[in-house]
């Protein structure tokens, strides 16, 4: 494997792990404080890092099934983050979010560990 696929990789587990931890603090809470904001915000900044390594280690182009998964996430993962600052800063810390922001987070997390996922059992299944 390249060497800047195996970067990639360990970047999106980073990605994976504070996105999680920002998203699941949010759906038990339905809450924004700066934790969930600063766990988002990493995840989604990792996971950028990871993609664009991802996209320069690949020889298979970039519109590929995954990648389409994995820019859509990105893009769903983008704009929750978007929308989590905007929704801190109209309203506040510790502010419970608006019903239709919570199912979004939700909504958004899932697909994106979908494509993480589908990252994973593709490479499992090539090695």
């Amino acid at each position: 494997m390249k060497p800047v696929l195996i970067i990639g990789t360990s970047i999106v587990h980073l990605a994976l792990i504070f996105y999680s931890v920002g998203i699941i603090l949010e759906q038990l809470k339905r809450r924004i404080n700066s934790k969930v904001l600063i766990y988002v915000t990493l995840g989604v900044i990792f996971d950028i890092v990871a993609t664009a390594c991802m996209i320069i280690g690949s020889s298979r182009g970039l519109l590929t099934l995954h990648g389409l998964i994995g820019y859509s996430g990105l893009l769903l993962m983008l704009i929750d983050c978007v929308w989590l600052w905007r929704f801190f800063w109209q309203n506040g810390s510790d502010t419970e979010v608006t019903r239709n922001l919570h199912l979004f987070s939700r909504i958004s997390y899932i697909w994106w560990i979908g494509a993480y996922v589908t990252g994973a059992l593709m490479v499992f299944l090539r090695h």
